[in-house]
C-alpha cells in the first residue's frame, strides 16, 4: 500500500495517517464486527480497500459483517486502555462515516487529504479531559 500511494503522489504525512487509520479500522472490525462470509466453514474475513479521487483525496475503507453496535467515537477515561480509535480517526481524517449494505455488511470509510489534521489533535484524541498525558501516567504509579 505504502509504495503504491507514494507512486500515486501522496505525501508522506497522508500515507502515514492512512496506514494508522487502516490499522485502527482493521482492529475495530476484528474486535467488534462479525466476519464476512460463513465463519462456520472457515470463510470469515474482513475486506480492506483504498482509492484516490480526482481531487487527490484518499479514501480508506474496511468492511465486516456488522456487529451488535454502530461504530461511534467513545469518551474513554484518561487511564482507559482503549476506546480512542475513532477519535484518532476523526482527528486525522477530513471526513468519515459508516455505510450499511442490504446483506448486513458494514463499511467504515475515511477520507484523508493533505492538510487534513485538526489543529486540536491531542485534545480530540485525549477526550478533552484537561489533564496532560504525563499527569495521567503519574496517577498510575
Amino acid at each position: 500500500m505504502r509504495e503504491q500511494l507514494h507512486r500515486s503522489g501522496m505525501s508522506e504525512t497522508v500515507v502515514d495517517d492512512a496506514v494508522l487509520i487502516l490499522s485502527e479500522l482493521l482492529s475495530n472490525a476484528c474486535r467488534h464486527g462479525r466476519p464476512l462470509g460463513r465463519a462456520d466453514v472457515g470463510d470469515g474475513d474482513v475486506r480492506a480497500a483504498w482509492s484516490i479521487d480526482r481531487a487527490g483525496g484518499l479514501t480508506v475503507e474496511v468492511t465486516d459483517g456488522g456487529g451488535p453496535t454502530r461504530p461511534v467515537p467513545a469518551t474513554p477515561s484518561v487511564t482507559a486502555r482503549g476506546g480512542r480509535g475513532l477519535n484518532i480517526i476523526s482527528a486525522l481524517a477530513q471526513d468519515w462515516g459508516v455505510r450499511d449494505s442490504a446483506t448486513g455488511e458494514v463499511t467504515v470509510w475515511v477520507v484523508v487529504t493533505e492538510g487534513h489534521r485538526r489543529e486540536d489533535f491531542a485534545a480530540r484524541v485525549g477526550g478533552g479531559s484537561g489533564l496532560d498525558f504525563l499527569d495521567a501516567y503519574d496517577e498510575l504509579e
